[in-house]
């Protein structure tokens, strides 16, 4: 069963002018997370505006990363929707098409119970025989997975292998590394708390910062998992302003144009989500001139 551990990038979906799935511009980003030693991939999450892809081009994205990659890391594609049945079919798609794992986030806005969440993951798991990541983000979603349930999930589901925890709370953080099975991976879903969730016990961390320095943000990952504090510390801190700028507007908008001042795509988004204010933009730029990743324009 394919181990979900280190640090991945949570993909963002390039698109071209005319709005549509830019597969250069993906292949190009693929290359460069592989060659930047980053330990798998997260196409078509939140941060790849998977809600604004049709199949096709869900299947498009995940078959190019699945390629270009090579089975040099593992591919773990989003699938995640507030329909039950829904999130089969993508799943199903999603291991046709090559992926090693899916990332499947807690339905929004119908508010299900614990008891709805179990029912809906044990669902979707025995749609698929590839491996299932859970994926926490009550800010997003309006649902808040409890460690008990996620526990249970662990302990009665095979393929339920890891959570990317993103509910911001080291305090519940805490208790289910306390509650979950041996072998059961828990991956920091911030950029920000990964520092302090793999020091307490997290086996690594999906990653929006690592669109923009990938080996910078894996280093980091690996420098905690082999105990050296002082490394990650350093990168850290060095990295933490940009960690935060990728929030200052709704995540893709600030990443996806921090990756076009890089060069590797173009800035387009698709409706509801727009180009990031003039000012805002002013605040990342600046911010990657300080870290020397664009030219000054001074």
């Amino acid at each position: 069963m394919t181990d979900i551990q280190g640090c991945g990038t949570a993909l963002v979906t390039p698109f071209t002018k005319d709005n549509r799935v830019d597969v250069d511009a993906l292949k190009r980003l693929v290359r460069w997370q592989i060659e930047s030693g980053i330990d798998f991939l997260v196409p078509c999450g939140t941060t790849g505006e998977s809600v604004t892809l049709d199949e096709d081009e869900y299947r498009q994205v995940i078959r190019t990363c699945v390629q270009e990659a090579g089975r040099k890391v593992p591919i773990v594609a989003g699938a995640g929707s507030n329909n039950t049945e829904h999130v089969k079919h993508l799943a199903r798609m999603a291991e046709a098409e090559g992926a090693d794992a899916v990332l499947s986030v807690t339905p929004y806005y119908n508010k299900p119970s614990q008891e709805g969440l179990v029912r809906h993951f044990t669902e979707i798991a025995g749609a698929i025989t590839i491996p299932i990541v859970l994926y926490n983000v009550p800010g997003r979603t309006g649902c808040n997975m409890l460690p008990a349930t996620i526990a249970r999930l662990a302990q009665q589901v095979p393929n339920v292998v890891a959570v990317k925890e993103a509910s911001g709370n080291i305090a519940q953080i805490m208790e289910l590394f306390q509650v979950r099975p041996a072998g059961f991976a828990v991956l920091s879903g911030d950029d920000a708390l990964a520092f302090a969730i793999v020091a307490l016990g997290g086996q690594g961390l999906i990653s929006v910062v690592s669109n923009i320095i990938p080996r910078e943000t894996s280093g980091m990952i690996r420098a905690l998992r082999r105990g050296d504090l002082e490394e990650a510390r350093r990168l850290q801190y060095r990295y933490l302003n940009l960690m935060n700028l990728n929030f200052i507007e709704s995540n893709p908008i600030p990443v996806k144009y921090a990756v076009s001042r890089l060069g590797y795509i173009e800035e387009v988004y698709r409706l509801p989500l727009c180009p990031m204010a003039d000012a805002n933009k002013r605040k990342m730029d600046q911010e990657l001139e300080k870290l020397e990743l664009i030219a000054s324009r001074v």
